[in-house]
């Protein structure tokens, strides 16, 4: 499997939908402003700390979606895959990616401000913020992630 990786200097996120309409609902756009973005809790499936914002759709059922991922400093996510693709754009900062069953930094590539990359389905990976990062993830859901290792789903851990 391949990875593919642009760097793209000059990213400016201006216009983003906000919403998508009902099935029933004639199509139309809606554009929001960055700084009008809603930003709620990030999935369950990711490690706490994340902020998300849907952007278009829902990444949890079949269609289209654009979903947009606050991380602070040293937010790390564990070696993961995806079931469908995955195509990431780093709207702020520099996000670190590697490759692999487990996390090994020195793997890490630089992922700087305007960079998109495409993950296939079932490629393991891992990431982690330099820094306070946005990525915009979009694809065809149902998105989801599974981790390499099991005991590193937050959703199987427990409050003690």
């Amino acid at each position: 499997m391949r990875v593919v990786l642009i760097s793209l200097s000059a990213l400016a996120p201006s216009l983003v939908l906000a919403q998508t309409p009902t099935p029933a609902a004639p199509p139309h756009a809606i554009v929001v402003a960055p700084g009008a973005i809603t930003w709620g809790a990030a999935p369950a499936v990711l490690p706490v700390g994340a902020k998300a914002a849907v952007l278009e759709g829902d990444p949890s059922q079949p269609g289209p979606f654009t979903l947009r991922l606050w991380l602070p400093d040293g937010y790390t996510i564990p070696p993961h895959f995806h079931s469908v693709a995955e195509h990431v754009t780093v709207i702020q900062g520099t996000f670190l990616v590697g490759m692999g069953e487990q996390l090994d930094p020195s793997k890490f590539a630089e992922l700087p401000t305007g960079t998109f990359g495409f993950i296939p389905p079932g490629m393991k990976h891992f990431a982690r913020a330099k820094g306070e990062v946005v990525v915009q993830l979009h694809g065809t859901g149902p998105w989801g992630l599974t981790y390499v290792n099991p005991a590193d789903d937050p959703r199987r851990r427990t409050n003690p």
